[in-house]
């Protein structure tokens, strides 16, 4: 059998990462995928009816282009095309108001009246800032390469989201606030909660939410031309239980959490790392709904309709109540609900005249209790008619989730909880997350830093180390 550099397993984001990172310096690669199709997390199926089209996971993709490893690639040229919404965001108020993100910094600003200004000297900087801060975060801990923007960053991003809310004075920019910070999925009184809005704000004003025509599987799809065309192979269908599994290799990718880790045999681990991946946490899991619609989704304040994604919650005491309740494990009745309509803006989604819809909520990990009443009734609340327009759905709880992909353990689809302790210390306390106690084995998925999300900065970083310690190569952004 062949012999490769390098092996790796998973062909989500982080896995093509690593694998194009390694083939671009010359070395001989194989991705291996247990499913039947690549992709991950970004992946489009028919999950309903024939002719919609409906993506198993991510559907907006914020961190798309926000990603240096993302944008360095000619994906482009392989077939991807990013579609954008008038609006990156919208959320909704029972009072009929609606909050917005603006792809221009100043129009979401006026929409907030009095917090104008507060949000500005929130976001500004870090737009101005991205390229150094994408660079200095979006990876391990190390000196930064720029210091300063790193701590005036930080200074913001370590708060609470409940204490940056109380910088807001309109109920309408709080609840702006909570759907952003509410992405983390864990409670808005956590510490660094405020780092995960305070990002999706600054790059939706500074490259949009885009929305990849033809879905999500069209990511994947450009990736995967992009890397034959380096010379890369990819081979589906084949579950890795046993590392002898695999043809002869000199070093191994693991695009995998620490429980699938730990369950793979023949790795040669050290009992001591070991113990360290089963300290691993795992965050909130997910219920997860896509509908076969006959009509637009028919938001009270219709310009909902041109948003990427809805946010459901009202405001932010709800939706920082209802994180709080099932982060302890409990059930609510109002869920603070992620809501997205492609078709509004992919005519390639579904048949003419006709739409798909996209939601999920935060429930408690590995949960199977069926949200579907409860994600209806919250859309229905905003969006009167909503119910009327379903023509078939298709729903999976926690536990569907993680059988959909194990990685999403308990429908985790994060990679592990990102708070403080495991923002950057992930999946352990080290300052090369990446590596493992074998010398030849690493890991990329997205329970290594910066965590959950298309960007392929986990996979990036891990080959990076593979370059340096077995070949003698530095590669930079």
């Amino acid at each position: 059998m062949k012999k490769y550099d390098a092996i790796i397993i998973g062909s989500g984001p982080n896995g093509f990462a690593a694998a194009i990172t390694l083939q671009q310096q010359g070395l001989s690669t194989l991705i291996v995928e247990g499913a039947d199709t690549i992709g991950g997390g970004m992946r489009t199926k028919e999950l309903t009816l024939p002719g919609f089209k409906h993506d198993v996971c991510s559907a907006i993709h914020p961190m798309a282009m926000a990603s240096p490893f993302m944008r360095s690639l000619p994906l482009q040229a392989y077939g991807l095309e990013f579609v954008h919404a008038t609006y990156a965001a919208a959320h909704p108020l029972d009072n009929g108001d609606a909050a917005l993100l603006h792809r221009s910094l100043e129009k979401t600003a006026q929409d907030l009246g009095i917090d104008a200004r507060t949000y500005k000297k929130l976001i500004l900087p870090i737009i101005n800032r991205w390229e150094s801060l994408a660079l200095d975060t979006m990876g391990p801990l190390r000196f930064p390469g720029h210091p300063l923007d790193l701590a005036s960053f930080g200074l913001k991003a370590l708060k609470p989201a409940t204490w940056t809310a109380s910088s807001f004075k309109t109920q309408k920019a709080k609840a702006l606030w909570a759907g952003m910070a509410a992405h983390g999925i864990q409670p808005l009184s956590n510490w660094a909660t405020s780092a995960i809005g305070l990002v999706l704000m600054a790059v939706g004003h500074r490259y949009g939410w885009p929305i990849p025509k033809g879905g999500s599987q069209s990511i994947a799809d450009a990736l995967a031309a992009y890397y034959r065309s380096l010379g890369g192979e990819i081979q589906t269908g084949l579950w890795i239980n046993n590392v002898a599994q695999l043809p002869e290799h000199k070093t191994l990718v693991l695009n995998m959490s620490p429980r699938q880790i730990l369950r793979l045999q023949n790795t040669g681990l050290s009992d001591g790392y070991r113990r360290s991946l089963e300290r691993f946490k795992q965050g909130m899991g997910v219920f997860k709904i896509d509908w076969a619609l006959s009509d637009p989704t028919p938001f009270r304040d219709i310009r909902c309709k041109q948003a990427a994604t809805v946010h459901l919650g009202n405001t932010f005491e709800e939706i920082a109540n209802y994180e709080k309740i099932t982060h302890q494990g409990k059930i609510m009745e109002k869920p603070f609900v992620l809501f997205a309509q492609p078709s509004q803006f992919d005519h390639l989604r579904a048949s003419e005249g006709k739409h798909t819809g996209w939601a999920y909520c935060h429930v408690p990990n590995g949960s199977t209790v069926d949200f579907t009443a409860e994600i209806e009734n919250q859309i229905e609340r905003f969006a009167p008619g909503f119910k009327d327009t379903i023509l078939a759905k298709s729903t999976m709880n926690a536990l569907d989730i993680e059988a959909y992909n194990p990685n999403y353990v308990g429908g985790d689809i994060n990679g592990g909880l990102m708070d403080i302790y495991q923002l950057y210390t992930r999946p352990t306390l080290s300052l090369t997350p990446y590596r493992t106690s074998n010398k030849n084995m690493y890991i990329a998925s997205s329970s290594t830093p910066p965590g959950g999300g298309v960007h392929g900065m986990a996979g990036f970083h891990a080959a990076r180390l593979i370059l340096k310690d077995h070949f003698n190569i530095d590669v930079k952004l």
